[in-house]
């Protein structure tokens, strides 16, 4: 069983940074691969990042490659989503997600967070 909390959203301007946390409860937070989703209104939740238990892995969606970069620190039990150049169709609630086997990229995670606002004016 893991807990997930986000934290680090808010208002921004375009072409400004954001820095999200996820921090995970339990002692076993290297297993879990953790990833990124947004949800905009009126849209599907759809995925942003993810990273293997190691780190040794990343993953990103087209639109944030080059952007965003997603990185973890276990002994923290905290993965962190920096989010650079952001753009108004950036803006959508970030939800933070774990899970222990399966394709990272999909939405079948095991583990949510509770989500957190991220809104990038023009």
């Amino acid at each position: 069983q893991v807990q997930l909390v986000e934290s680090g959203g808010g208002l921004v301007q375009a072409g400004g940074s954001l820095r999200l946390s996820c921090a995970a409860s339990g002692r076993t937070f290297s297993y879990y691969c953790m990833g990124w989703f947004r949800q905009a209104p009126g849209k599907e939740r759809e995925f942003v990042a993810a990273i293997r238990g190691s780190g040794e892995r990343t993953y990103y969606a087209d639109s944030v490659k080059g952007r965003f970069t997603i990185s973890r620190d276990s002994p923290k039990n905290t993965v962190y989503l920096q989010m650079n150049s952001l753009k108004p169709e950036d803006t959508a609630v970030y939800y933070c997600a774990a899970r222990t086997a399966g394709n990272p990229l999909t939405y079948d995670y095991g583990y949510w967070g509770q989500g957190t606002q991220v809104t990038v004016s023009s």
